[in-house]
């Protein structure tokens, strides 16, 4: 096809694949690596931890001292990324893993897929609708608005 897309020109090279840990990001992370398996890409894996005071206020944020927030979100951080790290070494995907600290998730995928070079964002969505969407959010479709490559939503 001269000119236009092309197999070579339409695979993905580097995928950025979000997870928080819960069960339904794990079946994003599954199908990422399969992806990236299938199309020779590498990967880059983010688990985001929001800013304190974003999730906590009044008496309940004097009850939390910053640094033990730090050291639980570290660790649980590290969790996380530990077992996407796992499954990509056992699927033969090169991963790099990244803990983005004091941001809001949307933002810290974003922002992470575009320091990275990422071509395509991969991650789940609880598919909330009506209020709930409303008032908790939707950070898959924060993502997809506020991202300037392709992303791909996993439920």
């Amino acid at each position: 096809m001269a000119g236009g897309l092309t197999l070579e020109n339409a695979m993905y090279r580097h995928l950025l694949i979000a997870t928080d840990g819960s069960e339904l990001a794990a079946k994003a992370v599954t199908q990422g690596l399969a992806l990236a398996k299938a199309v020779g890409a590498r990967v880059s894996a983010v688990t985001v931890t929001e800013p304190l005071p974003s999730l906590v206020t009044g008496e309940a944020a004097v009850a939390l001292p910053l640094q033990d927030y730090e050291q639980a979100a570290a660790a649980n951080a590290s969790r996380v990324l530990a077992g996407v790290g796992a499954a990509a070494k056992a699927s033969g995907v090169p991963c790099e893993l990244v803990h983005v600290k004091d941001k809001f998730p949307a933002d810290g995928i974003v922002e992470t897929a575009a320091e990275k070079g990422a071509d395509l964002i991969v991650m789940a969505s609880h598919g909330r609708r009506g209020l709930s969407k409303l008032l908790l959010g939707s950070q898959a479709s924060k993502v997809v608005t506020l991202s300037t490559v392709a992303v791909l939503v996993c439920r």
